[in-house]
Parts: C-alpha cells; structure tokens; sequence
C-alpha cells in the first residue's frame, strides 16, 4: 500500500482490515479505462456512503438542536454533505492525493475535481461501514466534521426571515402580499423598542419585538414562518 494511503489511514485513525476495500473507495471510474483488469471503481461504494452519511448525520443533528423543525434539520443536512463541502472535507484528509484516476482524468485536474474528491469520500464512508461498523464510521465520521455547530456557521445562509417569508406567500399571493406596520412603544433614544406587526394581505401572520424597526420587523417574520408552520 502506498505511502499517501497509509497516511490516509493515519488521518482517520482507523486502518482498513481489508485494504482491497479503501483502494477501491478511492478509484474514480476513469482508472478502469486504463485498467480493466480492476473489479470496479467506487460507484458502488458512493452509493452505500451517502446513505450511511445522510443517516448519521440525521442523527447527530437531531440530538444537537432537539427544538429544530424537520425542515431546518433536513437544511442543515444538505448544507453538511453538498458536494463543495464533502469535496473540502476530502482535501483536509488527503484523499486528492491517493485518488486513482485514468491518465486523461489526471491530465486535466481530475484529483482535484470537486465532484470526483466529494464522490471519493461518500466511497469512503462506504468502505468504513463495510470494514468496520456503523458505530465506528459514526465516530470517524464525525471526527472528521469535527463541531458541527461550528461547521454550520460558516456554511449557513445568513438568517434572513423577510425573505424566506416572502418566498413562502410569494407563489400563492404575489410579491405585495405581505405588509409590515411597525411603530415605536417604550424607551428613550438610546433604549427604543419597536413593535411590528406583519399581514398578508388583512390577515394578521405574527408580531414581533426589537431595538430598531428592522429587528422588530424580523423577529415579526420569523414569528409568521412559525405560524405557517403550524397550519
């Protein structure tokens, strides 16, 4: 086994007790062309890992935010195995440097490529479940993310209530459904709060408190989506 695959293992903490299946995790389907005598490429394996991945994750997420809705949870997922990510993740552990791909493919960056690095390491996944066990590949898995709460800031949207409401009643009402009505209700200059209060249409959707007339116009909002929610 070479030196790269070696250090490979080293990173995950974890050494493969059939080898064939870590080398099979990291072949992109262009090696069989110069190759045919190998079994397969890591197709097979990609399968099998992003179902392990979306699961595991699943999991992790629904313990660490207990009072997320199925929607935000099933976000959050998707933010956390999209292939710009999964294909970082892959560069942090070397796998673009132990990857086999056809002569052609490597010509034209193909270690590298986003798509073959974030395929390589739902392989992987494949391969620690096969290998070990699902207990194992959780725990090396999630290594790997390391904090998913950390993770999660630097790769969610920026929340922006307003909008996603307005994407919410946009399709069904229109683009001037929506009405903020805001007013100022204590405090002196240096400690105002504001009271919004936002309608589709005449129908009143939520209320919402805040410092200034755009925190209590959000907080409104996100108000509204929970009430949508619920209907």
């Amino acid at each position: 086994m070479s030196d790269a695959l070696n250090q490979l293992q080293v990173r995950l903490a974890y050494t493969f007790r059939d080898p064939a299946l870590l080398e099979r995790a990291l072949t992109h389907p262009s090696y069989l062309q110069d190759h045919p005598d190998e079994p397969e490429s890591n197709q097979r394996l990609e399968f099998l890992g992003d179902a392990v991945l979306q699961i595991l994750l699943a999991e992790a997420l629904y313990h660490l935010f207990p009072d997320d809705r199925e929607g935000i949870l099933s976000k959050r997922r998707a933010l956390l195995v999209n292939e710009a990510f999964l294909a970082d993740l892959a560069r942090e552990i070397g796998i673009n440097a132990c990857l086999f791909v056809g002569k052609s493919e490597a010509k034209t960056g193909g270690r590298n490529r986003t798509s073959s690095l974030a395929d390589a390491f739902e392989a992987l996944v494949g391969a620690l479940y096969l290998d070990g066990d699902f207990a194992s590949t959780r725990h090396i898995v999630l290594s790997l993310y390391g904090n998913l709460p950390d993770r999660l800031l630097h790769i969610e949207p920026v929340d922006n209530p307003k909008g996603r409401l307005q994407e919410r009643v946009q399709p069904k009402h229109g683009n001037a459904a929506l009405r903020y009505e805001s007013s100022h209700i204590s405090g002196q200059d240096h400690a105002r709060e504001y009271e919004s209060r936002v309608y589709l249409i005449d129908q009143l959707l939520g209320t919402g408190r805040g410092t200034s007339k755009k925190l209590a116009e959000e907080a409104a909002a996100r108000a509204a989506l929970t009430n949508l929610e619920k209907v």
